[in-house]
């Protein structure tokens, strides 16, 4: 790829322009303007590059492993210096050797290609799902759920939603399609009335009563094992990436001589770009995943698993009409790896190209790519280096496609893409019937035409058939077992099907299409079938089967406790030192020689006795279950996989907290200026104030809407005019403080009423300790009485005459 690279880019390095050296025109200069909008929106503004297109090799980019690593964190690529770079401009470098390749391969084995702490790479999103047709939304296993870190969060959004995290340019064409025809327009509607009521009055499935036991055959599940994915380290062989992450891995680091670091030193993009660089980037996650393909196969060993469907992502991008490329030779050693222990345990390795894959589509760019995807696929398990019968059952599940308005011309055009594939191609592809277009009496005669197997899925036969030859169910199916076989024994392929259920509420065809989490039974297929359990519960929903059954290897495997992983090396954390608290105003205590000494040993010793406590598990040992085999979580457990999520509830502040009492012990202790002094002085004689306003207001609203009865009235006997006795002025002091007195100003024809009608009374005399009830037609205003009362307010005379009766 490098060589490649390098022969079709000129770069060059100018304050007023870069001038490219366009692939179409050999001998011709462009500026940057005049390249394609999509290869511009990363910004690169001084350094520009072509990228030539169709696929790349990578045979001499491993030999240029010689300096410091040149990506960003945490992914690892071989390392590449700009002498290197310059040097393969002057000529063609030869084929890399096997030393340099395996020096290549140990500097990715030196980081880690987590995702849970890198956000650059995340799940392949059909490797999350039941299956690569299945539904976008409800099919995939809940990574939120189970409950990661933040950078997992981004990470998993992006594999959900399929596109979430890359650039909106770039948005379209990273989402996954929804139905099997690329080129349907418009979303899924909600279904309507009439269609739930044609499929509620649909005729009811006949199913077959065989059950396929005892059982023979392998069970196997897609792409992904959800106890390894959240293991730790976590195991899982569909990592990938976005396309901005390979442009900006193309400019070496800020720093090239120290590690890369996701803020602190992450690629430059002011330096010029490399090819290679963005190459290595993405192969090292390739390389990650085929290597965990050794141990998810050990893991379906122990447990009685021995089919496994291979992520179609393993290599992201590879298949890419810009960014693809060759996994010879680079990744060559690793496939070869896995293929050696698939066939010391004698499992089967089969792959799922996805639903742009079809060679039926009337649009040129649909084949061209689904070719390119083939070519991939083929390489993928030819590099297995498997013997010849688990090499021929390797096969690759492909499906028709779309119907483009016309069935007969989509399965011409299918015919004469077909002729043109290469024999090794041809060797690998078995059709499978879908459950949007074709079923199984359609794609029957054109397998038997061409001498391609099929594929029976139960699950698309449900929803797709043809209702004048057979009934929906599992019973009518088996009539057409023979024919189906024989497609499979002309190859000397070992047969599969795939099995899956809908969900309990589906109801129309669309909503059928949903897979259920995991599945109740079998289905009447022979018992030595090699049967494809396409649920979101991935190997749980096989270890369902095999408890219900009670299938070889239930016995090997038992529930989790719940969030607890005994099968992990937790890092070892040395115990807290002691805090000893010392006063503020003590001189720091300088430590001598053999006391800093003593301490040292003391922490080291501590240290010690906690790795002797901890049990080290194995390399080979971690994630497999522990000796019970806790690997089982029961439907809809899947956050059992992961610790409890620790979550801080944060305390209210009561009044009269210890902060607040400590705040004002404060107050009281600390000197005040006179300043200070005064300030306070005059906000608290304020605070006073309006306290003993509050309480004249709150009392002379009790007062007026209180109405007393004449018979709780107070009798005061008469005295002489003019006389006041010392109960009638304590009453009035007394009454002047509850029930202040109007003003002048605002209320004197009310008092004077007030007046006369406590002087009309039967009862003779005026209550101590209330006042006056007001008239039914006077109205007293409840209103708050200035500071201080008028002159005239204070002479009013409540006392009785004594001869007023």
């Amino acid at each position: 790829m490098l060589k490649y690279g390098l022969k079709h880019a000129c770069i060059v390095n100018s304050t007023a322009s870069a001038l490219l050296f366009h692939p179409s025109a050999p001998r011709t200069f462009i500026t940057r303007s005049a390249l394609p909008a999509r290869r511009l929106a990363f910004g690169y503004n001084t350094v520009g590059q072509v990228m030539p297109r169709g696929k790349r090799t990578s045979s001499s980019m491993a030999a240029a492993a010689t300096g410091p690593a040149l990506t960003t964190v945490p992914i690892p690529v071989p390392p590449f210096t700009d002498e290197i770079l310059t040097a393969t401009e002057n000529g063609p470098r030869k084929r890399a050797s096997r030393r340099n390749t395996s020096r290549t391969t140990d500097a990715v084995e030196a980081l880690s290609t987590n995702p849970d702490v890198n956000s650059e790479v995340f799940d392949a999103p059909v490797a999350l799902r039941a299956s690569p047709d299945a539904e976008e939304k409800g099919e995939s296993l809940d990574i939120e759920k189970v409950g990661l870190g933040k950078a997992a969060k981004r990470s998993a959004g992006a594999a959900a939603a399929a596109g979430t995290s890359i650039p909106k340019a770039k948005k379209a064409e990273a989402q996954e399609p929804r139905f099997l025809d690329p080129e349907a327009d418009g979303d899924e509607e909600e279904a309507d009335e009439e269609e739930i009521q044609a499929a509620l009055s649909r005729p009811p499935p006949v199913n077959s009563d065989y059950l396929p036991l005892p059982w023979k055959g392998r069970l196997g599940y897609a792409c992904l094992c959800t106890y390894l994915r959240f293991s730790n380290p976590p195991v899982f062989s569909s990592r990938t990436c976005r396309i901005a992450s390979i442009l900006e891995n193309r400019h070496p680091l800020k720093d090239p001589h120290q590690p890369p670091h996701a803020t602190k030193n992450r690629p430059d993009r002011e330096q010029p770009a490399s090819l290679a660089r963005g190459q290595a980037y993405v192969e090292s996650l390739g390389l990650a995943n085929a290597k965990d393909i050794v141990k998810m196969l050990r893991w379906n060993e122990r447990f009685g698993i021995r089919f496994l469907r291979l992520s179609s992502e393993m290599f992201p991008f590879a298949s890419h009409e810009e960014y693809g490329y060759k996994l010879a030779p680079f990744a060559s050693e690793a496939l070869a790896d896995a293929g050696k222990v698939a066939t010391e345990l004698g499992h089967r390795l089969t792959t799922h190209p996805g639903q742009y894959t079809q060679l039926g589509s009337p649009r040129k760019s649909v084949i061209d790519n689904a070719l390119r995807d083939l070519d991939y696929h083929a390489e993928l398990l030819s590099l297995l280096k498997m013997p010849a019968q688990q090499d021929r059952d390797a096969v690759m599940i492909l499906h028709l496609g779309g119907v483009f308005g016309d069935k007969a011309a989509t399965l011409d055009r299918f015919r004469e893409n077909y002729a043109r594939l290469p024999q090794g191609v041809k060797n690998r592809i078995v059709l499978e019937n879908d459950d949007v277009s074709y079923s199984v009496h359609e794609l029957l005669p054109l397998c038997e035409e061409l001498n391609i197997p099929l594929v029976l899925d139960f699950h698309h036969h449900n929803i797709i058939f043809d209702p004048e030859q057979i009934r929906e169910g599992t019973k009518d199916i088996v009539e057409l077992y023979p024919r189906i076989l024989a497609t499979w024994k002309r190859k000397n392929i070992t047969p599969k099907m795939h099995y899956s259920e809908p969900t309990p509420a589906a109801i129309t065809g669309r909503q059928r299409r949903k897979h259920s989490p995991r599945v109740a039974t079998l289905p009447p297929c022979p018992p030595n079938m090699d049967l494809m359990i396409e649920a979101k519960d991935k190997e749980q929903a096989v270890f369902e089967l095999m408890r219900t059954f009670k299938l070889p290897g239930f016995e090997t495997f038992n529930d989790m406790i719940p969030h607890v992983r005994k099968d992990d090396n937790k890092p070892v954390k040395p115990p807290p030192k002691k805090k000893t608290k010392t006063p503020k105003k003590a001189k720091k205590v300088v430590k001598t020689e053999d006391e800093a000494l003593e301490d040292a040993e003391e922490a080291m010793e501590a240290e010690a006795e906690a790795q002797a406590e901890q049990v080290i598990i194995s390399e080979e040992e971690v994630g497999m279950g522990g000796p019970e085999g806790r690997v089982y979580w029961p439907p809809t457990m899947e956050h059992w996989l992961r610790p409890v999520k620790r979550v801080i509830v944060k305390k209210e502040k009561s009044v009269g907290s210890g902060d607040e009492k400590k705040a004002e012990s404060n107050a009281k202790t600390k000197k005040l200026t006179p300043a200070q002094k005064r300030k306070a002085a005059t906000a608290t004689a304020t605070s006073d104030g309006e306290a003993d306003v509050k309480r004249e207001s709150g009392s002379l609203n009790l007062a007026v809407n209180a109405t007393p009865t004449p018979a709780k009235r107070a009798k005061v006997t008469p005295k002489a005019k003019g006389k006041k006795t010392a109960t009638a002025s304590a009453a009035s002091k007394k009454t002047a403080k509850s029930v202040p007195t109007p003003s002048t100003s605002d209320e004197d024809e009310d008092a004077s009423d007030n007046l006369s009608e406590l002087s009309d009374s039967s009862s003779g005399g005026v209550c101590a300790s209330s006042p006056p009830p007001p008239s039914a037609k006077t109205k007293v205003k409840a209103k708050i009485p200035p500071e201080r009362k008028s002159a005239r307010a204070s002479k009013v005379n409540y006392a009785v005459d004594g001869n007023s009766d």
